[in-house]
């Protein structure tokens, strides 16, 4: 089994800590995706396990890969890829989950011919601080510096506001946008044919929940969650770590409603915000000591006091 990946921020740490080879350290894989490694998951979907982990979803007419890679050079490799999987005559779709550059730097490696599509909150959010991550992420590594020279910020095709349903012939890919969670323009796509939903980093696999953005809360993310239950998927596919069932969005509800609720209570007690961070970090490395990225904790635990709805 792999271990559970780790979120953005946690990787910078990992990364600056330790060096080019922290990602392949900690079950994540290398930043240079794996050509020729897709795995059949489920009737119609493939994985390449990577920095991040990367989908296919297979249809008798057309292809939707989701996600990037970090650069134009692992776009390329996803999309001879795609060719490799696909049937004669297919068309080719692109979708990314969120816009950290492990999930969309790449979209210039992919050529001509593909259909991007993404949410409008996803774009906006993309084109305003994808910049900014694309210089923070080349500071970790020589090797990641190297793949993310040139990356641009690339435009979508397709804009959507709440949801957008591909069909790609036997199989229908169908993105959605519920609100703020892990960063302001979360997507998720569900594949009814195979009860198997593409997570994003919003539902993780025993994976503290890393609330990054500076609009985001604990709050604001379980409602994204609640909206996420009812399509009572068989499957789940994190963008980092391993694969799991429906029960993984049951598990991510409960850590994020102890920790909201903790905190809440230590608020109203007039409890500061750096003594919180630490007594529900202290309490959490006990109760969910089989979880990953619980240096995500304290920052969650700040969001929490910060949200003016909290």
């Amino acid at each position: 089994m792999r271990k559970a990946g780790l979120t953005a921020m946690t990787c910078a740490l990992l990364l600056a800590m330790a060096g080019g080879r922290a990602l392949a350290q900690q079950g994540l894989g290398e930043p240079v995706l794996k050509e020729g490694s897709a795995k059949k998951i489920s009737p119609h979907v493939f994985e390449i396990v990577g920095f991040p982990n990367i989908f296919f979803v297979i249809g008798s007419k057309a292809t939707l890969v989701v996600d990037t890679g970090l650069g134009a050079r692992n776009g390329a490799i996803l999309a001879r890829e795609a060719a490799r999987l696909s049937p004669k005559g297919a068309k080719f779709y692109l979708t990314t989950t969120h816009y950290h550059p492990e999930h969309a730097s790449g979209q210039g490696g992919f050529p001509a011919g593909y259909t991007v599509i993404r949410n409008r909150a996803q774009q906006a959010e993309l084109e305003a601080d994808g910049p900014r991550m694309n210089v923070r992420f080349s500071g970790f590594t020589p090797e990641i510096k190297d793949l993310l020279q040139g990356a641009v910020i690339g435009k979508a095709d397709v804009l959507y506001d709440s949801d957008y349903t591909l069909d790609l012939g036997g199989v229908k890919a169908k993105m959605m946008f519920f609100g703020t969670a892990h960063t302001l323009g979360d997507e998720l796509i569900m594949i009814p044919e195979d009860s198997a939903l593409i997570s994003g980093d919003v539902v993780q696999n025993h994976l503290s929940p890393n609330v990054i953005c500076d609009r985001c809360s604990p709050r604001q993310w379980l409602l994204v969650l609640d909206k996420i239950a009812p399509l009572k998927p068989r499957l789940v596919f994190p963008d980092h770590g391993d694969i799991g069932d429906g029960a993984l969005i049951t598990q991510e509800q409960g850590f994020l409603r102890d920790l909201q609720t903790q905190a809440m209570a230590l608020k109203a007690q007039g409890v500061s915000v750096e003594d919180a961070s630490k007594r529900i970090s202290e309490a959490f490395a006990v109760k969910y000591s089989g979880w990953s990225g619980l240096g995500n904790v304290p920052q969650s635990v700040q969001r929490a006091y910060a949200d003016p709805v909290g």
